[in-house]
């Protein structure tokens, strides 16, 4: 068996969780709570880079005695006109962030972060939203199924949001928080997908006769 680094992804959403499995990864999650605050004058795109890397860097950190540690940092961001839409604070704020949206097209940033104890490599991922026009009602009864909570710009594509949203260009991955495109390119680059590299005909013959 070729030895290979051991995959970490640092982030708390069990959507990124679930992305990155439909890859066939193995990997080990890092529960980290880190600021995310922009700094003044930051500009949206850099502020997720630098998120999404402070993110790899700490969980790094966890996992320094692993020499061979690979850990994957993400953010995602909401922009409309220059302003960042993080998580609502509570249902007002998520209604006004979705009053904000309706009609509207805004972008949807994701960034990644690979880091490894002599690597780090960084990718953008930049989709395109366009939002139908919300009536109060469409906003009342969206509140309701409570998807907004903890969400970036105060909804969640992979669920009833789908149902206002005209036009998406660029990656639905993305959009959800992890663009598996971006983050596939970052894993080549590491060695570690297909999810198979590294191991020899012998290895899945021993999986086999294991299971």
């Amino acid at each position: 068996m070729y030895p290979r680094p051991m995959l970490h992804l640092a982030s708390k959403s069990p959507r990124r969780r679930e992305l990155l499995r439909m890859l066939g990864l193995d990997f080990g999650i890092l529960d980290l709570d880190l600021p995310e605050t922009p700094a003044s004058g930051e500009l949206p795109e850099d502020y997720v880079r630098r998120v999404a890397r402070e993110k790899a860097g700490a969980g790094l950190l966890h996992v320094v005695g692993q020499p061979d540690a690979v850990v994957l940092g993400a953010d995602t961001e909401v922009v409309l006109d220059g302003r960042i839409y993080g998580k609502p604070v509570d249902a007002d704020d998520a209604a006004d962030m979705l009053r904000s949206l309706s009609g509207r097209t805004h972008a949807v940033i994701s960034a990644l972060s690979m880091i490894s104890a002599g690597r780090e490599l960084q990718a953008v991922s930049v989709s395109e939203v366009t939002f139908a026009p919300m009536s109060e009602a469409d906003i009342r009864d969206y509140l309701v199924t409570a998807e907004w909570d903890g969400k970036a710009g105060a909804y969640a594509i992979q669920g009833w949001a789908q149902s206002f949203i005209s036009h998406l260009s660029g990656s639905y991955s993305g959009v959800m928080g992890l663009p598996l495109h971006e983050t596939a390119v970052l894993l080549k680059q590491f060695g570690l997908f297909p999810a198979h590299r590294g191991r020899t005909p012998d290895d899945g013959i021993a999986e086999e006769r294991a299971s």
